[in-house]
């Protein structure tokens, strides 16, 4: 048990798989250093979302950890895609295995870090405890600030309310109940099949469609298994270096345009019965960048669209008018399948806005709602979320909030000028959510730890990034952004769904591998474009 002010060499926010890496690496140098966690678990985002359908849209083989051959080999994935409840056991594995709940303080909310100049260090204070670090690692997760619905008569409601990313610890029974869900997003798309098995009515209130690839989940062989584990060496090594920290994937990179359309619509059709959103489109260099192609891909989904949806008002409500891929692209299991069954209705909210929450439901323009179950999947604040709800103070009492009003600054995504010695894990800034994040994860958890071996070497108190070298790098995190069609659409990457948050694109969509090199190559040079004192 830690006790009230205790000094520590590193302090970790969040105990979800960056968490979990960060403080099992520490322990190589005997540092003391704890997690603090909100949660009465570990986990992260699987702690907290167990939505019904939750599940990785990243192949179990590859979203899983690579550090220690030992884990990989005892460790036996039940499906292609790992469903919340085994990814949460598996990090439940990981912490026991390597002995980590006795660094980690649960239900402990982190209300405030401040760096104290004069004796270079951080005040982190939680609701009950104040201690004092050297290192301060924000592993806070990129999808973990809930976005709160905002509804007039919210309170008012009777029935049972809940949200996707807060989802209860005991099931939710639907059978027979009139249910609402607003929101079509990722978590929308993998609950919506499951709630209307159940449930007796399931309204959809949509505000933009989303594409989305089949999944085609499946129970994997022991020959899938056995092949994954004598060939994991490799997966990885590849994982490190491709644009979006996939190594399984069995497609080569290429361009759309540079084939006739017949045996584009081949490729498009082998791609979309293999599923998942990775193996869609990451084989294509030129879908996210190029007009003409990106509209060939997109064609094709919604033409699959209107395959599957009987009903074509619905099928063209359902078919987005965007670019593919200036959101997240799914993967679902017999999402748009479900808009064929009969308790299953669909609502437009541009042409039928939702006026207010009631006592019964809700109402729209157009009519009344009577709802046993209220549900709402409005998203996150993603990627400064987490990190802007603490009180973060560095350097001549700059604020957090204030230095990023116009959008996040930092460099490479793991250091912010005015706040030293404070990390970042996939940050605003690095690839992060546009990538495998356990690869990510990982790349940022041992660049970190290799920074403070070197500064423990070298006799060193503090590294900050320098203000020029992060303008300098935001200005290239705009400019690649710029070369996409990463702004053709209002996503949660620019933070268009939290009103008042600045549109800025806030990942590197440079690619994983290049953006790997960059980080080495600053590490190799003793850390280009940090002060070091």
């Amino acid at each position: 048990m830690v006790t009230k002010s205790k000094k520590l060499d590193v302090i970790i926010i969040g105990s979800g798989f960056a968490g979990l890496y960060m403080l099992h690496k520490l322990r190589e140098i005997n540092l003391n250093a704890i997690i603090i966690e909100k949660g009465s678990g570990v986990g992260g985002t699987w702690f907290w979302n167990r939505y019904p359908g939750a599940r990785c849209d990243i192949e179990s083989i590859e979203y899983s950890y690579s550090f220690s051959d030992e884990l990989q080999q005892e460790w036996n994935w039940s499906n292609r895609y790992s469903d919340q409840s085994e990814i949460l056991k598996y990090l439940n594995h990981v912490a026991d295995k390597f002995d980590l709940r006795k660094n980690i303080i649960f239900n402990s909310t982190v209300l405030s870090s401040t760096y104290q100049e004069k004796t270079n260090e951080w005040i982190i204070d939680t609701e009950s405890d104040s201690f004092v670090t050297k290192f301060c690692v924000m592993a806070t997760g990129t999808l973990s600030s809930i976005k709160e619905p905002n509804f007039e008569g919210l309170e008012d409601f009777q029935g049972e309310l809940y949200i996707t990313g807060k989802w209860p610890h005991h099931r939710v029974d639907f059978t027979n109940k009139k249910v609402g869900i607003i929101g079509t997003g990722s978590s929308a798309v993998q609950s919506i099949p499951v709630i209307a098995n159940e449930a007796k009515k399931l309204s959809v209130f949509q505000r933009s469609p989303n594409y989305s690839i089949p999944a085609h989940n499946k129970p994997l062989s022991r020959s899938e298994i056995s092949n994954a584990k004598s060939n994991y060496s490799e997966i990885r090594n590849k994982a490190k270096y491709t644009r979006a920290g996939i190594g399984y994937n069995q497609f080569q990179e290429r361009k759309i345009l540079d084939f006739p359309k017949d045996y584009i619509i081949e490729e498009l059709n082998k791609r979309w019965n293999i599923g998942g959103q990775e193996i869609f489109t990451a084989g294509f260099t030129d879908v996210g960048i190029e007009p003409e192609a990106n509209k060939i891909a997109a064609d094709f989904v919604k033409s699959k669209i209107k395959e599957i949806v009987n009903d074509p008002i619905t099928a063209d409500l359902l078919s987005p008018k965007d670019s593919i891929g200036c959101k997240r692209l799914c993967a679902d299991t017999n999402y748009f399948e479900t808009f064929n069954r009969k308790n299953v209705e669909l609502i437009d909210i541009n042409n039928d806005p939702i006026k207010s929450i009631t006592k019964e439901g809700l109402v729209t323009n157009k009519r009344d709602f009577d709802f046993d179950i209220l549900i709402f999947a409005t998203g996150f604040d993603a990627m400064t979320g987490a990190l802007l709800s603490i009180d973060i103070t560095g350097k001549n009492n700059k604020k957090l909030k204030d230095k990023w009003k116009n959008g996040p600054r930092s460099y490479l995504g793991i250091s912010i000028s005015d706040f030293p010695n404070l990390f970042t894990v996939t940050g605003p800034g690095s690839p992060s959510v546009l990538t495998n994040m356990i690869v990510a994860i990982e790349q940022h958890v041992e660049w970190i730890f290799d920074c403070i071996s070197f500064l423990y070497r070298s006799n060193k108190n503090n590294i900050e990034a320098n203000l020029e070298f992060e303008n300098t790098w935001m200005d290239h995190i705009e400019e690649v952004a710029s070369n996409t069609l990463r702004y053709t659409c209002n996503s949660w990457y620019v933070g268009a769904n939290v009103p008042g948050k600045k549109r800025v694109f806030m990942p590197y969509a440079g690619g994983f591998g290049k953006y790997r090199e960059k980080c080495d190559e600053v590490a190799s040079n003793s850390y280009t474009g940090f002060d070091i004192s």
